[in-house]
């Protein structure tokens, strides 16, 4: 089998994810950061990465995904400070996959990555704050042996 990872990492959270997956998957890899990232063409699977700004995918990674059409098999991974399975999260996975053109949805991992804590202060001052920010104390540390040990077990169920 022969697989693509793409990733956008602000902090290196989704990166750490990129490259677990880079490590753990069998068959020929290759790995390139979303603004690098080649054609799907020629691949059997595409890991798709990314963090979520305003409760979507990265612009970068948004722009990657509406490339994608019903011949990509498609593994989606995504940090974030909400907590993990929340609405916020699973709307933004949502909101991925409708960003493609049918692609087929292999699976999908998403874990809590710490937010740079500038990002915080400055997200903490907004008149209205994020709804993932009363989760952002929780996401610090992540991800961390658990979650990539996770991510491997979600691998192997390809």
């Amino acid at each position: 089998m022969k697989s693509l990872i793409v990733y956008s990492s602000q902090s290196k959270n989704t990166k750490k994810l990129a490259d677990a997956i880079y490590e753990g998957l069998e068959g020929e890899v290759d790995i390139f950061p979303v603004d690098e990232a080649p054609s799907t063409d020629g691949y059997d699977l595409t890991a798709v990465g990314f963090w979520l700004m305003a409760g979507k995918p990265d612009p970068k990674s948004s722009e990657y995904l509406s490339k994608l059409d019903k011949n990509d098999r498609l593994f989606l991974f995504a940090t974030h400070g909400a907590k993990a399975g929340s609405d916020h999260v699973k709307n933004a996975v949502g909101h991925a996959v409708g960003l493609t053109d049918g692609a087929t949805l292999a699976g999908v991992f998403t874990c809590q990555g710490e937010v740079n804590p500038k990002v915080l202060e400055k997200v903490k001052q907004k008149p209205e704050p994020p709804v993932w920010i009363g989760d952002a104390d929780q996401a610090v540390g992540h991800p961390n042996e658990d979650d990539l040990s996770a991510l491997i077990q979600t691998l192997k169920q390809l």
